[in-house]
């Protein structure tokens, strides 16, 4: 431990007694209350939800549809209080809904890629559709959620979606890490990926008791890694076997549902995050789809600091992937307008 971190000036002893006081009296320092939400479709294989806007705010513009990854709780998007993507969308005045597939332990109830792509998706994409008056829908994928974002919108020409914003998506098997991916995939993942830094190195906490923020994202990543206990990890396992089996995304396409899906018939624009520090997706990984994606109208590509997890909703995202995503999203809002969403379906 460095002991010149552990030197606090007198603001620095305030500011670590006051989170200690905390502590010992609530036992968490992060807001861990999720965004209220209210369902707009329930069905037992997914579930879609509508985040409540602020008092005051009337969202305008296409809504955002956040897709988490098969596997993966989709929590990921709504961290904690401070530092969730969810509440950053929502309270800029967008009109946010959130996939939530939730964990599935039985194997035969999981879907797989196909039903990603052909069922979970679209009718999650249809739900949001309706709830908004009939507006076009922004995606906003991480990781394997991206993937199934860009092969829904490739195998879907007739979907109703705007655009698709992917972080943290791999499309190129042989550039990840194969020591990170064996099963169980998605613990080991994660791991690797530096989401239990905060559980195994107790000396990171103790010489950041003064930073209120930084407790409450550690504690915030130990929340979402219990979590992801409670998900098997055996679809994501599945889904991404199949999108390595001859590295077919990057030689052509994917098979899925008897017919060949490629990425370059996506026909919407494509906003793509990498993350420099990550090592489930590393940039060599994500980059390849300035390539792969030859039949959008536009593809940017944007590099950000931090691992797997970091690079969507770590401290550092605010200032980096959420900021190349609001202006993403603005410019969605100038392609389709700015005319009042709906909070009800119509009836």
């Amino acid at each position: 431990m460095d002991n010149a971190k552990m030197i606090l000036s007198p603001r620095g002893l305030r500011a670590a007694t006051s989170n200690l006081l905390r502590l010992a009296a609530h036992g968490h320092v992060a807001d861990l209350r999720p965004m209220p939400a209210d369902p707009v479709e329930d069905g037992p294989r997914r579930s879609v939800y509508r985040y409540r806007p602020p008092e005051g705010v009337v969202p305008a513009g296409p809504p955002v549809l956040f897709v988490p990854p098969p596997g993966a709780p989709a929590r990921c998007y709504d961290l904690r209080r401070g530092c969730s993507l969810a509440e950053h969308v929502v309270r800029a005045g967008r009109l946010g809904y959130l996939l939530d597939h939730g964990p599935v332990r039985r194997a035969d109830h999981e879907p797989d890629l196909a039903e990603w792509v052909s069922d979970v998706l679209p009718a999650a994409i249809r739900a949001v559709h309706r709830d908004t008056g009939g507006q076009p829908v922004q995606l906003v994928g991480w990781g394997l959620g991206g993937v199934v974002a860009l092969l829904t919108a490739a195998a879907g020409p007739g979907l109703p979606i705007a655009s698709a914003a992917v972080i943290a998506a791999p499309v190129d098997p042989n550039a990840v890490r194969h020591a990170v991916m064996p099963g169980p995939l998605v613990k080991r993942a994660y791991q690797a990926a530096g989401i239990d830094k905060y559980m195994v190195r107790p000396c990171l906490i103790l010489t950041h008791l003064d930073n209120a923020d930084f407790l409450a994202q550690a504690e915030a990543i130990d929340h979402f890694a219990q979590e992801m206990s409670g998900y098997s990890g055996r679809a994501a396992k599945r889904i991404y076997r199949a999108l390595s089996r001859n590295n077919a995304l990057m030689r052509g396409g994917v098979e899925i549902g008897g017919r060949t899906v490629d990425l370059a018939d996506v026909r919407v624009p494509v906003l793509a995050i990498a993350g420099r520090g990550d090592a489930v997706a590393p940039v060599r990984a994500v980059l390849p789809l300035i390539r792969l994606l030859g039949g959008a109208p536009q593809v940017r590509f944007e590099i950000a600091g931090g691992g797997h997890l970091d690079v969507l909703t770590g401290r550092s995202a605010r200032k980096t992937t959420w900021r190349y995503l609001d202006r993403w999203l603005d410019e969605g809002t100038i392609r389709h307008g700015i005319r009042p969403q709906r909070l009800t379906a119509p009836g």
